[in-house]
């Protein structure tokens, strides 16, 4: 029942985000411009279509994330965006704007190889105390705290206009998104969503506990490394087209949670709750200063710094 309302609310944002626009059309104008049909029918299909794919696709990724990185963690504030995750893709996609010649496909690879980086220097200084629980959390906030240092310095020794554009970027933003923008991601993200549902089994028994997941036949090792790197590249993915998003991952996995009634951290109602998160902030970045469209991360960082707050003081009074 959970997944199914899920569904029903991204419908409604779905037909609401093909009305958004300088003006509002009716559902019927825009399912018919959908079809072809209708003086909307460009705007709706070439326009509108491809910033509700791309909100619905990068939510569901981001929710993904969320989904392996507090299973990985068992903790409901390891989520990519707090540990450093998305800081080193932004890394990442900040050399190859400044340095190379910012092409998608070099975006994707090198947003996909800095969170796969600050992944890396995160289980290694953790890895005294196995990859889980509060310690990696608190590495991971403070290697996020470097690498938005670093980003910065990057962003203020870059050409004026690379600097200005790279900085707007940063806060996350589906404006102007089309087709072009999204084939590779997509194609991408569909791969990335099957290696997850493959694991998604043996990420359960593994967030039970180590012991639990060795017994019944799950090896850690590949596991991990599959989980880790399916998780990166979902969120460097997004992160290559729209920049760093913000608090959907940490909070989609425990909404979808409650939602659906799940005893862990279910994959499913994850993407489908980021899904809805996206694409809702969004509709409301479009709209709050409107006919400015505000980056949709201006949304998510404000929502999300209430909901990080709430979250921190819920685990420091946990007995």
């Amino acid at each position: 029942m959970g997944c199914a309302a899920l569904l029903g609310v991204l419908l409604v944002l779905a037909v609401v985000g093909l009305c958004r626009g300088d003006t509002w059309d009716t559902p019927v104008e825009a399912l018919s411009a959908l079809a072809g049909q209708g003086e909307s029918a460009v705007v709706v299909q070439e326009w509108r279509l491809p910033r509700v794919t791309a909100a619905l696709a990068f939510g569901a990724l981001l929710g993904c994330a969320g989904a392996v990185f507090q299973n990985l963690t068992r903790n409901a504030l390891g989520s990519p965006d707090v540990i450093g995750l998305d800081a080193g893709a932004y890394t990442g996609a900040l050399v190859a704007i400044t340095v190379l010649a910012g092409t998608s496909a070099q975006l994707a690879v090198s947003s996909v190889i800095g969170g796969l980086a600050a992944a890396a220097v995160i289980l290694a200084l953790s890895v005294r105390s196995g990859i889980n629980g509060i310690r990696l959390i608190v590495i991971g906030i403070a290697v996020n705290a470097m690498l938005t240092a670093v980003n910065s310095w990057i962003v203020l020794r870059a050409e004026l206009d690379v600097a200005f554009a790279a900085a707007g970027w940063s806060a996350g933003s589906l404006n102007g998104i089309g087709w072009d923008d999204l084939t590779l991601p997509l194609f991408v993200a569909v791969a990335l969503v099957a290696l997850l549902m493959g694991v998604s089994r043996a990420m359960h028994q593994t967030a039970l506990g180590d012991d639990l997941a060795v017994t019944s036949g799950v090896s850690l090792g590949r596991h991990r490394l599959l989980t880790i790197t399916a998780g990166v590249g979902c969120t460097a993915i997004v992160t290559a087209v729209a920049g760093p998003i913000v608090f959907i991952a940490l909070a989609a996995p425990q909404i979808g949670r409650r939602v659906t009634g799940a005893a862990g951290v279910p994959l499913v109602p994850s993407a489908l709750t980021g899904a809805a998160l996206l694409i809702a902030a969004d509709l409301i970045a479009q709209t709050l200063i409107a006919p400015i469209a505000l980056p949709v991360g201006v949304v998510t960082t404000a929502i999300g710094g209430l909901y990080l707050l709430w979250l921190l003081i819920k685990e420091v009074n946990r007995p």
